[in-house]
């Protein structure tokens, strides 16, 4: 008697398939995965540790004070200017801040105030290049005035024509 070829691949010459299985097939059907295998890690292997939290160290902390220091600083610019010349109206009572006539530093305050010097005669928007010229604009808008204010450059030119307070 002789013995039948192998069948499947010609070449495999002394090697025998088993008939019926899949050779690409992982594991035995039914039966779960087993460690080591793609997916799960390694059977005793440690769990890594959780990583710890970021701590805020004192440049974030010191970013934010800054931050914080310069908003203040802007909003209370904001509010000091809020009682400056240009939003001054006729009879509001003014507050001459310095003794440099370039630069008085006006101020609206309560006319019931002790700090109350000058009163607001006149407001006339505009552009006075002189004195003289300023000064003719109140003569005709405010009888009985005293001094003139100009400011220009801040995006409002204005007049204001001031009288001293009575006190």
């Amino acid at each position: 008697m002789t013995t039948p070829p192998p069948q499947g691949n010609p070449f495999a010459q002394g090697q025998q398939q088993p008939q019926g299985q899949n050779p690409f097939a992982q594991g035995q059907p039914g039966l779960p995965q087993q460690a080591g295998q793609p997916g799960f890690p390694p059977q005793g292997a440690p769990v890594p540790p959780e990583q710890p939290r970021r701590k805020i160290g004192f440049k974030t902390i010191k970013n934010i004070v800054v931050v914080v220091v310069l908003v203040g600083a802007a909003i209370g610019a904001f509010i000091s200017s809020r009682d400056d010349a240009n939003t001054a109206a006729v009879g509001d009572c003014m507050h001459r801040g310095s003794t440099s006539d370039d630069n008085p530093d006006l101020e609206v305050v309560e006319c019931n105030s002790s700090d109350a010097q000058y009163e607001v005669l006149a407001k006339i928007d505009g552009s006075f290049l002189s004195d003289t010229l300023a000064s003719s604009k109140c003569e005709a808008e405010a009888k009985g005035f005293q001094y003139v204010y100009t400011q220009s450059g801040d995006g409002k030119d204005f007049l204001l024509c001031l009288k001293d307070h009575k006190k």
